[in-house]
Parts: C-alpha cells; sequence; structure tokens
C-alpha cells in the first residue's frame, strides 16, 4: 500500500502530466523520428539517423519546448478551461500555478541549452518558437483567424526543426506538411467549437464567438474540402508505398465529418469530431511505418 505522501506525490505527477500533455509529446517525438527515418532521411543508414545525437538533441528540445507551451496555456486558460473542462481543470490545479511557471522557466531553458549542442541556428529557431508560443497564448489565442492559422503553424513548428537539419527540399515534404496543416487548421477550429461556452464567458474573440456556428461550419467544410488536393498529389503524384491505405481512409472520416458536422450543435457532438480529427492525425503519425515497411531491414 501506498503511504499518504506517496499518494500525493503521485497526484502531483499526474497533475503535471495532464497539464503538459504528456501524451501529445510522445506521440510527437514518435512522430518526429518516422519523418526522419522515413522521409526527410530515407537515403541514409537507419543507425545512422536512429543514434544521431544532434537529432536527438533537436527532439528533446522540441519536447521541452512543447511542454513549456502546453503549461503556459494552462497558466493563461485556467478560467476558461474551468467551464469547459472541469474534471481535467480540477486534476491541473493540483500543482500550483508558481510551481507550473517555475517548470516553464526550466523546460524553456534546457530546450535552448540542448539546441545549443547542435548550433547557434538552431537556438535561435528555439528561442523563437518559445517566443512564438508565449505571444500566442498571452495575445494571439483570443483573435479569430490569426489565433487558428498561428495555432497551426506552432504546432506543425517541430517538424520544420528536423527539416532545416537535415535540408531535405523534396516536394513530398511540404505536400504532406499542408495536409497536415489542413487536418490541425480543422482541429483548432472544432475546438473552438467545442469551447465556445467558455470562450464566451471569457471574452475569447474566436470564430464561433464571433461569427456563428453556421459561419464556423462552413469554414470547416471548406477546409475538408482542400485536404482533397494534397491527398490527391500523395496518392497518385508520388511514392507513399502503402500509406495510401492511410490517405483513402481518411478521406472516407472527412466525408462522415461533414455529415456530422451539420447535424452538430451541442458539446459532446463537437467533442465526437474533435475526437475524429484527433484519431486521423494520429493515425497519420503510425501510417509513416507503410512507407516502406521493409525500410527497417534494408537500412541497418
Amino acid at each position: 500500500m501506498l503511504s499518504r505522501k506517496q499518494k500525493h506525490i503521485l497526484l502531483k505527477f499526474f497533475s503535471m502530466f495532464s497539464v503538459v500533455r504528456g501524451y501529445n509529446i510522445l506521440v510527437i517525438v514518435f512522430a518526429q523520428y518516422l519523418t526522419a527515418i522515413y522521409i526527410l532521411a530515407y537515403n541514409r543508414p537507419l543507425k545512422e539517423v536512429v543514434f544521431d545525437l544532434n537529432l536527438f538533441m533537436l527532439v528533446l528540445a522540441s519536447a521541452a519546448t512543447i511542454a513549456a507551451g502546453y503549461i503556459i496555456n494552462n497558466f493563461y486558460d485556467s478560467e476558461k478551461d474551468l467551464i469547459n473542462r472541469p474534471i481535467k481543470s480540477r486534476l491541473d490545479r493540483l500543482v500550483s500555478q508558481n510551481t507550473k511557471l517555475s517548470f516553464y522557466f526550466v523546460l524553456n531553458f534546457m530546450a535552448v541549452i540542448m539546441a545549443s549542442y547542435v548550433s547557434f541556428n538552431a537556438v535561435v529557431f528555439f528561442s523563437v518558437y518559445i517566443f512564438g508560443i508565449w505571444f500566442y497564448s498571452h495575445k494571439l489565442k483570443k483573435l479569430p483567424f490569426i489565433g487558428n492559422l498561428t495555432s497551426a503553424i506552432l504546432t506543425i513548428t517541430p517538424f520544420f526543426a528536423i527539416f532545416l537539419y537535415y535540408k531535405n527540399f523534396d516536394g513530398v515534404i511540404f505536400v504532406h506538411a499542408i495536409f497536415l496543416f489542413l487536418m490541425i487548421a480543422m482541429r483548432e477550429l472544432t475546438k473552438d467549437l467545442e469551447n465556445i461556452k467558455g470562450d464566451i464567458a471569457q471574452n475569447y474573440t474566436t470564430i464561433p464567438v464571433i461569427y456563428g456556428e453556421r459561419v464556423s461550419k462552413i469554414m470547416l467544410t471548406v477546409l475538408a474540402v482542400l485536404t482533397i488536393i494534397p491527398s490527391y498529389l500523395l496518392l497518385f503524384k508520388y511514392e507513399v508505398g502503402y500509406m495510401f491505405v492511410f490517405f483513402y481512409l481518411s478521406i472516407a472520416l472527412l466525408m462522415v465529418f461533414m455529415v456530422l458536422l451539420w447535424k452538430s450543435d451541442t458539446k459532446i457532438h463537437y467533442l465526437i469530431l474533435h475526437n475524429i480529427l484527433k484519431f486521423i492525425i494520429l493515425a497519420g503519425v503510425f501510417s509513416i511505418l507503410l512507407i516502406d515497411p521493409s525500410v527497417i531491414l534494408n537500412r541497418i
């Protein structure tokens, strides 16, 4: 049996894990390595990529920066989250705001130190990224269009750190990035619909608050239709191996998404739509393995 003190420490750990959304960070770390192995450095020996210390430092710096970003976002959204996510908010509040801010500064400092191992350019990249996350959480998040656009850009930024490191400018990479950007933009707008009650209470001027649910649904429909363009290119213009299964699946799920979207009018409905998009994004990460299943054996 755990003592009271041990239980308290364990609860604090789970609270902090919830604040930094550790599960998301683990997925991003995995996605960065898969992107490096299968897309950005596909022509290099596997060992060279996996055991590249510079890559490891960039991934760790990304993880630390993202964790810090979740902390500062949680700090600014604490009142809104009481309305939109009361259960999660209660768990998050087991750790004091002062402790969260201390972790925020420590994580950002660690990110810059790890980036300095790679290069001065990496330090500049992560310094700008850290500032961008803070400025988004402090100011831009409350603005319609700009907030959604900035959020989507910041979400895919860690992959640009790896992209710039390998300097691989193949067109297929940009097409993958466009598809991911559109999916994240859809997720952010759907999340705004889901959180409209708390946004109104805290005077957030999001797209659903300013322009209403109908306009938001039209925008989501347009974004969903636009995903057909990168999907078509990846299916018929580039070699993606067995990953074609993912793109056909994502198109089918987006069709379901659009049908459900126009029937949705409650928080639980928008939560379901949000989870559909999260599933597509998560499935996209693991489907990178399908580009060439034999790549591991052939590159050892």
